[in-house]
C-alpha cells in the first residue's frame, strides 16, 4: 500500500501540543526534540534535516537563526535555548572516528550524518507524526505569509509553496514577490 504524498495534516492544536512536548519531555533526548521542532515549526523534511551542519545554526546580535533558506529563519525562544544546548552535547562526536563532525545530527559512521530512516524510526517510537506534522506546519506558515516568502526562508521551491498555499486556502494569491521599494 502506498502512503499518500501529502497526508491530511494534524490539527493546529495538536501541532502546538507536540511542540510543547518537544520542549518539556526531559525523557526524550535533545537530539530528537530539536529534530521535532525543525519538522513541526519549520516544515522541514527529514532528508533536509539530516544534512544540516553546525554552521547552519547562527547567532547574530543575540538572536539564534537557522539557515534553511535565504534569509536564515529566526528561532524563537524557548526553542533557541534548546537548540543551543543541543549544539554543546551532540552525540557521536567524542569518538575516534567522528571528532570533527560538523553535522547537526552526526551518524554512527565516520563523517556521515544520521540517516533519515533512523530519524524517522526515532520519531515513530516517540509518537511524533513526521509527515502529517510537516504538512500542518507548512500549511500554517502559508496562511500567515506569502508563498514566495515562505519558500525562500525555508528552502522550498516557489511552485511547491504556491500549490500548497492554494490547497490550504491561502489568501496571498495576488502577492507579487520582489523588491517593492521602487
Amino acid at each position: 500500500m502506498n502512503k499518500p504524498r501529502n497526508p491530511a495534516p494534524i490539527a493546529q492544536h495538536q501541532r502546538l501540543a507536540l511542540l510543547r512536548q518537544a520542549m518539556n519531555r526531559e525523557d526524550v533526548p535533545r537530539r530528537d526534540r530539536v529534530a521535532v521542532v525543525l519538522v513541526l515549526l519549520y516544515a522541514q523534511p527529514l532528508t533536509r534535516i539530516i544534512r544540516l551542519t553546525t554552521d547552519d545554526i547562527l547567532q547574530e546580535d543575540g538572536e539564534v537563526l537557522v539557515r534553511l533558506g535565504d534569509p536564515p529563519s529566526p528561532v524563537p525562544e524557548p526553542f533557541a535555548g534548546l537548540m543551543l544546548a543541543y549544539l554543546n552535547e551532540r552525540p557521536n562526536t567524542m569518538t575516534a572516528t567522528n571528532p570533527e563532525a560538523r553535522w547537526l545530527f552526526p551518524g554512527r559512521r565516520a563523517g556521515q550524518p544520521m540517516t533519515s530512516d533512523a530519524l524517522e524510526l526515532r520519531f515513530r517510537r516517540l509518537g511524533f507524526p513526521t509527515q502529517r506534522g510537516r504538512t500542518a506546519a507548512i500549511r500554517h506558515l502559508l496562511l500567515q505569509a506569502p508563498a514566495p516568502v515562505v519558500a525562500r526562508m525555508l528552502g522550498y521551491h516557489d511552485d511547491t509553496t504556491a500549490q500548497l498555499a492554494a490547497e490550504a486556502g491561502g489568501t496571498w494569491s495576488r502577492y507579487a514577490p520582489g523588491d517593492h521599494a521602487r
